[in-house]
């Protein structure tokens, strides 16, 4: 329990926040499942699983930049108020309905209003914790949104042949948990008063655009987060349809073990690296996450069929995640102004949808037509590329924040 003391003395609304998650993610087992709802339930073929995500991320673009605009200038604990009850509603509807195209577009607009307040999440984190307590506020709203995810992904393959509504259920109800406690209990949400706040973090009223053409190297970190958030999402879209060509039916409780293995993992190892790597910068971490994923990904050219060595590579590619987590949020934070922070997170949330979405649909079409092997081949190369693209973010860096 020592190791949890890290934790201690940061305000109580993180500590809020990091429980809000913990009941909310209690429930998050259908969307590590939407490749499998698509393909199995609705028999789509990856090229239209693809085009269908292509469509859903082009229309939150600005869905998200308008929750990014919002939470800068007004009240973000309504923001996720508002956004956790449209969930409710959505999922609760598709509980009682029968799994079809149109259940599908509601689960999509019930995603979206999830999606819309995670930048207002992080903003809201980052303005309740000063620059030095940031990484540790930030790592413990994420150990406590893993620490709900150990047992739903494992529940979720269980459910998910049938009794997939119940999941939908069990979604709708630990979200309404979660935002009754924030209703309840959140009550101070005012930017903290940090005196030792570097002036890169100084409120202006410029426009995001402006921000970015004064501090151009924040548009090169942009290109960065993209290509890294697209290597992440090959583990909910790639994975997937890899392991249930594999193993059919048995995919799905291959991938939900797995999930839960990523969660255990990161219940586990995220207040240990946290606290080994506390002197490490956050460039660095970064580049170590971009380090685990390339190995990891890159063991499915090698591994297909060997089901122990699948769980090798998640435990290689969770601490991968790990490392990403402490590294992105408290980096970028401490560059953008305080008051570009949710519009900030929230571009960068569109940005990576629209790449991931437009790379995707050309992944569907090469699954179609090449083995899965060649697919892994392509995203080992994909990864080598974002790595040393970090190498490059890390000596641009060194140049434009000298004093971070």
């Amino acid at each position: 329990m020592k190791i949890m003391e890290q934790y201690l003395g940061l305000k109580k609304e993180i500590y809020i926040l990091t429980f809000g998650k913990v009941v909310t993610c209690l429930g998050a087992m259908v969307w590590p499942m939407m490749t499998l709802i698509l393909s199995n339930k609705l028999k789509m073929d990856a090229s239209q699983i693809a085009s269908l995500l292509l469509i859903m991320n082009i229309v939150q673009i600005p869905c998200m930049m308008f929750a990014g605009y919002m939470a800068d200038h007004y009240n973000k604990k309504m923001m996720i108020i508002l956004c956790d009850l449209v969930s409710v509603i959505g999922y609760l509807s598709i509980a009682i309905l029968d799994i079809n195209m149109g259940t599908v577009i509601i689960f999509f607009i019930a995603g979206l209003f999830a999606m819309m307040e995670h930048p207002v999440y992080d903003a809201l984190i980052a303005d309740l914790s000063e620059s030095k307590d940031r990484e540790r506020a930030y790592s413990l709203t994420y150990l406590g949104a893993n620490l709900g995810m150990v047992l739903a992904p494992m529940l979720g393959g269980l459910l998910f042949a049938e009794h997939l509504q119940l999941s939908f259920f069990i979604d709708a109800i630990s979200t309404l948990i979660s935002t009754i406690m924030i209703i309840l209990w959140l009550k101070d949400t005012s930017v903290v008063s940090d005196d030792s706040c570097e002036k890169y973090e100084e409120a202006t009223s410029m426009s995001l655009w402006q921000v970015l053409k004064t501090r151009k190297i924040l548009l090169y970190y942009l290109c960065c987060f993209v290509v890294i958030e697209f290597i992440y999402s090959q583990y909910q879209f790639l994975l997937p349809l890899n392991l249930e060509q594999l193993h059919g039916s048995q995919g799905a409780l291959y991938f939900g073990a797995m999930t839960s293995l990523n969660a255990i993992v990161v219940v586990m190892g995220t207040p240990l690296l946290t606290s080994w790597f506390s002197r490490v910068k956050d460039i660095n971490k970064i580049e170590i996450s971009a380090i685990l994923f390339m190995i990891s990904l890159s063991m499915y050219i090698f591994i297909q069929g060997k089901v122990p060595l699948y769980f090798l590579s998640m435990f290689l590619f969770t601490c991968g995640e790990i490392f990403n987590a402490l590294g992105q949020l408290p980096y970028i934070t401490k560059r953008i102004p305080l008051s570009h922070r949710a519009r900030m997170n929230s571009l960068q949330r569109m940005l990576s949808a629209i790449f991931i979405a437009i790379m995707q649909k050309g992944w569907g079409i090469l699954i179609d037509h090449y083995t899965i092997v060649f697919i892994w081949s392509l995203v080992s190369l994909v990864t080598i590329i974002g790595l040393l693209m970090i190498v490059i973010l890390k000596k641009a860096d060194k140049h434009f924040y000298p004093s971070l």
